[in-house]
């Protein structure tokens, strides 16, 4: 079973950028759907965006559209969620979820998740 590890999170001011990572250890990402969610306090987890196992295939959610890239290196075992023009409404924990099927943006649609990673915006 795969195990992912978030790291990259962080305190920035609004406008600015961060980038998440989501590492894989146990087995190799490649073979899994790998999406992002996040979850502010009070509020139900929600999705951000997912890539396909192809490395091609993206869906993101309309609040981070044009704003944020979801990418992948499977060499590094590694997904990515580069975070631009950040906005205090992007404050929460964001975590990294994998599906052996293909994308999806229902958190019911995942199995393995990792611990996620704060990510505080100020105005």
């Amino acid at each position: 079973q795969v195990k992912l590890t978030e790291s990259g999170g962080g305190l920035v001011q609004a406008g600015g950028s961060l980038r998440l990572s989501c590492t894989a250890s146990g087995r190799t990402i490649s073979a899994y759907a790998v999406g992002w969610f996040r979850q502010a306090p009070g509020k139900e987890r929600e999705f951000v965006a997912t890539i396909g196992q192809n490395g091609v295939t993206t869906v993101y959610a309309d609040s981070v559209k044009g704003r944020f890239a979801i990418s992948r290196d499977n060499a590094k075992n590694t997904v990515y969620l580069q975070m631009n023009s950040l906005k205090p409404e992007d404050t929460a924990v964001y975590y990294c979820a994998a599906r052996f099927l293909g994308i999806s943006t229902s958190p019911a649609g995942y199995n393995i998740w990792g611990q996620g990673t704060q990510v505080t915006v100020s105005s």
